[in-house]
């Protein structure tokens, strides 16, 4: 088993971080240190060569150099300088005058370093062990040479406690450093963690995802700034994937559902049918059997068992034809062609050819709508559908007269009423009228030639039309259909 756990993204990123900024403070220290030494270096050989040109100069000016000299020695007692050792040379390299230990020009037969680099460039320095001393072993060295090239003063310097402190670079340079890398390591730990807290965010919500849990609050824990955008469009991406995801899922649960209604409807259809069509074509059966096994039958006999036998093949024709025009409104009714119908013109038409309906009961129809009623649907539609809905009234209001007129309207669509004058029904029976082959006088409907499927007629028109209807008792009394159709718009959007 691997024990080995998995390094946070916070320190993957302060870790290195911290390192590259560590090491580019301790560059700059160095290079900060290294410049401070060689300037205190530099700063201690332009003192020296201060000191040979000072000698040079009483020399020049016909001063008497010892004297000069021990002046010189006693000026820098108690200083850094303190116990230089000076030396004058002649050209020829006879010594001249002398403080302290004299400073050899050669070293077992060839120049000291600071006198080679004297006779090349004038002037020279070196930091060395000296050769003539053992308890001062180390020494500044310098030497500068007159402008006729008569002289040569040489100075040293005794590397001793005194100068080792003001050669030493300033120890106050680490107190600027240290806290500066303390300050850069707590900005990079601050900023490290900031990142990784978004990336922590998205792990938690990676995991909650996959563990289902709920994921409303989410979003709020994001900084706003850009990665915290960037954290909650992913998981508003999430989100909205999810919500696709259960709606999908929810619609699939619905079409399922309303496949189950469908084929339960489809089967309680089919019983229907069978129940409805079994009177007619049994009383047909039984007619023409009759007229079968009867040949010495009289006319007159004959004649009225055609007659009922036909009336009742009329009445199954009807209902044949009313199910087909379910069937396609309820399978086609995506495909069907919408355009501009003038709904007074229809109105106009249905009132002209009334008498061809064949009404059983010459029910009077009005209508009250205006000349310029346009209407979005399809005309035959709309057409059948006021010609169900006059029928039924004729067939069960019990009244002399229906009528259509228009209730209101608004931008979009136009309200109409269907009403008559009839009893109305009971209360109970409102929410089934649009039922398939709901009755409320069985027998009656059965003996006027109702199908019991004129108003499930009239609604599927409306559903295909996009419109709405409902019904309703209407006062003092009558019944009365309230419907919807959408208005006509031109292209420029004007009814």
């Amino acid at each position: 088993m691997d024990l080995r756990r998995p390094i946070k993204y916070q320190w993957r990123l302060f870790l290195p971080l911290v390192v590259l900024l560590w090491t580019l403070i301790a560059t700059l220290a160095i290079y900060t240190y290294r410049s401070e030494k060689e300037f205190r270096e530099k700063h201690l050989n332009e003192d020296l060569r201060l000191i040979n040109s000072r000698v040079i100069n009483a020399y020049e000016n016909d001063m008497e150099l010892k004297p000069f000299m021990n002046f010189i020695s006693q000026y820098y007692e108690k200083s850094e300088f303190n116990g230089i050792r000076m030396s004058v040379y002649q050209e020829d390299g006879t010594l001249l005058y002398c403080i302290g230990t004299p400073i050899p020009t050669h070293i077992d037969g060839e120049y000291t370093p600071e006198f080679a680099k004297m006779l090349d460039r004038g002037y020279g320095t070196s930091f060395r062990r000296s050769s003539v001393e053992d308890d001062n072993p180390y020494y500044f060295f310098g030497v500068r040479k007159s402008a006729d090239d008569k002289i040569f003063v040489l100075t040293a310097m005794p590397y001793t406690e005194t100068l080792v402190k003001a050669m030493a670079v300033d120890k106050g340079i680490w107190l600027v450093f240290v806290p500066v890398a303390l300050i850069v390591t707590l900005f990079a730990y601050l900023s490290t963690r900031y990142l990784g807290k978004n990336v922590a965010l998205l792990h938690s919500f990676a995991s909650k995802a996959a563990a289902g849990a709920d994921l409303t609050d989410d979003e709020q824990s994001f900084p706003h700034d850009e990665l915290g955008d960037i954290s909650r469009k992913i998981v508003s991406l999430y989100k909205d994937k999810t919500e696709a995801i259960e709606r999908s899922e929810r619609e699939h649960r619905i079409a399922l559902k309303a496949n189950e209604e469908k084929l339960r409807v489809t089967k309680q259809l089919a019983n229907n049918i069978n129940h409805e069509l079994k009177t007619p074509v049994g009383v047909i059966k039984g007619y023409l059997d009759t007229l079968a096994g009867h040949p010495e039958m009289d006319e007159a006999s004959r004649e009225r068992f055609i007659e009922k036998a036909q009336g009742h093949m009329s009445r199954l024709c009807n209902m044949l034809n009313d199910l087909s025009s379910i069937t396609r409104l309820e399978e086609g009714g995506a495909g069907v062609m919408k355009e501009r119908v003038d709904f007074y013109d229809l109105l106009s038409n249905v009132s002209a050819e009334i008498e061809s309906i064949k009404l059983n009961n010459g029910v009077r129809f009005e209508f009250d709508v205006p000349i310029d009623c346009y209407v979005l649907g399809n005309y035959n539609l709309l057409y059948g559908m006021v010609v169900n809905l006059i029928r039924n009234a004729d067939f069960h209001s019990k009244g002399t007269m229906c009528a259509i007129k228009l209730i209101g309207d608004n931008s979009r669509e136009y309200r109409f009423s269907f009403y008559d004058d009839g009893t109305g029904v009971g209360e109970e029976h409102l929410p089934h009228l649009f039922d398939r082959f709901y009755r409320i006088d069985k027998g009656r409907s059965r003996k006027v030639g109702g199908t019991g499927l004129g108003l499930p007629i009239v609604k599927n028109t409306m559903l295909v039309m996009g419109g709405t209807i409902k019904v309703r008792n209407r006062q003092p009394h009558g019944l009365e259909f309230v419907f919807s159709l959408s208005k006509w718009m031109s292209a420029s959007g004007k009814a």
